[in-house]
C-alpha cells in the first residue's frame, strides 16, 4: 500500500536562521539544485547529495546544531552520515526543497526522520503505520516504534495486539517474540480472549515452537495464564494430560492450584489472586439493563439497555419478580413469574454475542429471590415458591454448569436484602410469609454455615442491601404497614447496625446501585 503525504515546510518563504532573514528562491527549491550554488555534500553510503546548509538547517534541528554549534562539520564541505538509508536521506533532502514526500511500507523514512529530528515527517510516518496495523504486523510495528521512541505508535500497536490477540497468536511474529514480551501479553488484564483456554493455548504454542530451548520457561509463562478460570473439563482432558505440564514441577503446582479452585469452592476466598480475576479488555463499558417485569396487563420477556449499540434480544421466557445479577460480564436472569406459574428456569445473556441462552434450572421454583455474585458463582437466596416463603439457597458455577445446594437460611425469607462483603454472603430482613423480619444472617463459605448477626433497628422487606466502603447499607423497604425512608448501616467488625441519614422520600421495591464518582459537593447540579 502506498500513500503520498504533502507538506509545505516553513522554508518555502522567509526563514529566520540565527537572526538573519533568508529568502528561498524558486531556483533553490528544485529537486536537483545546481551544484555550484551548494555549500555542502552529504555522503551516505555510496551516495553523495549536494545541498545548502541553510535549507538543511531549516528543516532539521540535527543539521541546525551541526552547522551552528562548535562541531567539526560546521566548516566541512563534505559530511559523512552513518546509520541512515541512502534512499531515505535523498528523499528527506528532496523534501526540504520540494515540500512533498512519498511514504510507503518499503522506505525507511521513520528511522531517518527520527535521527534527523524532522518531526513532521516522523509524525506522518507514525500515522501511516497506524493505518497499516494488522494482526500479522502489529507486534513488529510495536517493536519498531519502541526502537525509535514513537510512544503513541508503540502504545496503540500494543493495544491493537491485545484487542486482536486471537488472530495475533497464530502469526509468525508471535512465536518469534522473546519470553518477556509473551509474558507481557499473556499477563495483561486487557488481553481480549473469549476464554482463558485461548491464553493457555497461545502460551503452549509459543513454547512448542522451540520446545527444547523454551520448555524451561513453561511454568514462568503459564503463571501469567489465569488457570483457575480454565474449565474443569479442559483442565482434565487438555492440561493434565500434557506431558510438558506433567514433567514440570512448577506447572504441576499451577495445575493443582486450578484444581483446588474448582474442587474446593469453600476455599476460593483464600485462593483469590490475579489469576482468579476475569480480564477486562479495553473498550468494555458498563450498561444498564432492564430485564422482564410486569405491567398492568402483561408479563414481559423484552429487555432494554440504556444507550445500547444495538437492540437487545428478548429472553426466551416472560419473567417478573425475577432475580438478576452480573458475573464476569454475563447477565443472569433466574426464576420469577410468567403470569401463570412460578419459574424454575434460568437464562444468561452474553453481550459479545447478543444472545440469551438457557442455563441449568434451579432445584426448585422461586420468585422474589435475590441474587448475588461471589467467588465466581451466582448465589440464589430465598424467595417464594408457588405458595410460601423458602429458605433454600443455591449456587451456580458457570464453568461446572450446574446449581449446587448450599446450607439453607436459618429461617424462610422472600424479598430480603442480599449482598456479598469481605468473602461472606449476607441476607437481611425480608418476609417469612406471615411477618416482615428485622433479623439478619451471613454465610461463611469457608465453614459452610449460616450465622446469625445483629438484627436491624426496623423490620424491612422489598428493600435494598448494598456494600460500600466495607459496610452494608439497608435502604428503604416496607415494614409491613408502610414504606420506609430510613437507612441503616452495618459494621461487620462490630456486628452492629446504626441509623444514618434517612432518604427524603419513603421507598419500597426500589433499586440501588453503587457508582464511583466525584464527591457530591463537586458534582454539577442543574440550574
Amino acid at each position: 500500500m502506498r500513500q503520498v503525504l504533502l507538506f509545505f515546510p516553513a522554508q518555502l518563504g522567509i526563514l529566520y536562521i540565527n537572526g538573519m532573514n533568508i529568502r528561498i528562491t524558486t531556483k533553490m527549491i528544485q529537486p536537483n539544485p545546481l551544484i555550484v550554488l551548494c555549500d555542502v555534500i552529504i555522503n551516505v553510503g555510496n551516495v553523495s547529495i549536494p545541498a545548502h546548509k541553510v535549507v538543511l538547517a531549516a528543516i532539521s534541528p540535527y543539521f541546525h546544531a551541526m552547522f551552528n554549534d562548535d562541531m567539526a562539520e560546521k566548516t566541512q564541505k563534505a559530511i559523512t552520515i552513518h546509520e541512515i538509508d541512502p534512499d531515505a536521506m535523498k528523499q528527506l533532502i528532496d523534501y526540504a526543497y520540494a515540500g512533498d514526500i512519498l511514504i510507503t511500507e518499503e522506505n525507511a523514512l521513520l528511522p531517518a526522520s527520527s535521527l534527523l529530528q524532522i518531526s513532521m515527517v516522523r509524525e506522518a510516518c507514525c500515522k501511516f503505520l497506524l493505518r497499516q496495523l494488522h494482526p500479522s504486523n502489529c507486534l513488529g510495528i510495536r517493536n519498531f516504534a519502541d526502537a525509535h521512541a514513537c510512544k503513541e505508535l508503540q502504545t496503540r500497536s500494543h493495544r491493537f495486539a491485545l484487542q486482536n490477540f486471537t488472530e495475533v497468536m497464530h502469526t509468525e511474529e508471535f512465536v518469534l517474540l522473546p519470553l518477556e514480551e509473551v509474558e507481557e501479553l499473556l499477563g495483561s488484564p486487557q488481553l481480549n480472549v473469549a476464554s482463558e483456554e485461548t491464553a493457555y493455548e497461545a502460551g503452549m504454542a509459543w513454547v512448542k515452537h522451540d520446545v527444547e530451548n523454551r520448555r524451561l520457561f513453561l511454568s514462568k509463562l503459564l503463571s501469567k495464564v489465569r488457570m483457575p478460570l480454565l474449565g474443569r473439563k479442559f483442565l482434565m482432558t487438555s492440561v493434565d494430560s500434557e506431558s510438558l505440564i506433567r514433567d514440570d514441577p512448577g506447572c504441576k503446582e499451577l495445575l493443582l492450584e486450578a484444581m483446588r479452585y474448582h474442587l474446593l469452592p469453600e476455599q476460593r476466598a483464600s485462593l483469590t489472586s490475579e489469576r482468579t480475576q476475569e480480564r477486562r479488555p479495553d473498550g468494555m463499558r458498563p450498561y444498564i439493563f432492564a430485564v422482564g417485569g410486569g405491567s398492568l396487563f402483561a408479563i414481559h420477556s423484552e429487555c432494554e439497555c440504556y444507550n445500547p449499540r444495538s437492540p437487545i434480544a428478548a429472553m426466551g421466557t416472560r419473567r417478573s419478580c425475577l432475580g438478576l445479577c452480573t458475573l464476569n460480564g454475563i447477565l443472569f436472569a433466574v426464576g420469577g413469574y410468567d403470569g401463570a406459574s412460578c419459574l424454575q428456569s434460568c437464562e444468561r445473556y452474553d453481550p459479545l454475542t447478543g444472545i440469551w441462552s438457557c442455563c441449568p434450572a434451579l432445584s426448585q421454583r422461586r420468585r422474589y429471590c435475590k441474587l448475588a455474585a461471589m467467588d465466581n458463582c451466582v448465589w440464589a437466596v430465598g424467595g417464594l415458591d408457588a405458595s410460601s416463603a423458602i429458605s433454600n439457597v443455591e449456587r451456580l458455577d458457570p464453568r461446572e454448569g450446574r446449581w449446587q445446594s448450599v446450607p439453607a437460611l436459618s429461617q424462610r425469607r422472600s424479598s430480603a436484602g442480599v449482598a456479598a462483603l469481605d468473602g461472606n454472603l449476607y441476607c437481611v430482613g425480608g418476609s417469612d410469609g406471615s411477618s416482615v423480619l428485622a433479623s439478619a444472617e451471613k454465610f461463611d463459605p469457608r465453614r459452610l454455615r449460616w450465622e446469625t448477626i445483629a438484627s436491624m433497628h426496623s423490620r424491612r422487606s422489598t428493600h435494598e442491601l448494598v456494600a460500600v466502603d466495607g459496610n452494608l447499607y439497608g435502604i428503604g423497604g416496607n415494614d409491613g404497614s408502610s414504606s420506609l425512608s430510613t437507612v441503616e448501616r452495618y459494621d461487620y467488625r462490630l456486628n452492629k447496625w446504626s441509623l444514618v441519614t434517612a432518604m427524603l422520600t419513603r421507598r419500597s421495591s426500589l433499586g440501588c446501585a453503587v457508582l464511583d464518582c466525584l464527591p457530591i459537593d463537586r458534582i454539577a447540579r442543574p440550574c
